[in-house]
């Protein structure tokens, strides 16, 4: 069996994350899936989703680590082309990638204990962001 919705949200833009878990773990439950997967995926190429002890300290740590790595520059090529101030933006959100998939046994979603799904915001201005969240299995 498979079992598909979508969840729609607001983001401000500039790291901002969302956690998932709750509204994914209630798709799960309408789906009536017993035991399969659930895989979670962003449309658009500047968002990303991951898992993480989604609390406060690594909501701040996460996003930093990333602009270390990947700060905002006025470098990256597709700045040449767009000229829009985010080619660090799909730098990161393709490094993390856009979609997860977690086991679903016994009508659960099955992650560990400080282990919550999560939507990143990599672009540096607000979207509407939507996600797909497809179940498939028994």
């Amino acid at each position: 069996m498979v079992y598909r919705e979508y969840l729609e949200f607001h983001t401000e833009g500039d790291n901002d994350m969302t956690d998932l878990t709750e509204e994914v773990s209630g798709i799960i439950k309408r789906s009536g899936i017993s035991n399969g997967i659930c895989h979670v995926f962003n449309i658009g190429s500047t968002g990303a989703i991951g898992t993480i002890e989604f609390e406060p300290g690594l909501q701040g740590d996460f996003p930093k680590a990333l602009m270390k790595l990947i700060p905002e520059s006025k470098e990256y090529r597709h700045e040449f082309s767009w000229h829009d101030g985010n080619g660090h933006s799909h730098i990161q959100a393709s490094l993390i990638g856009p979609e997860i998939t977690v086991p679903v046994i016994e009508g659960h979603l099955r992650s560990g204990t400080w282990q919550q799904v999560f939507h990143y915001e990599a672009d540096n201005k607000p979207h509407d962001r939507k996600i797909i969240v497809t179940v498939i299995g028994e």
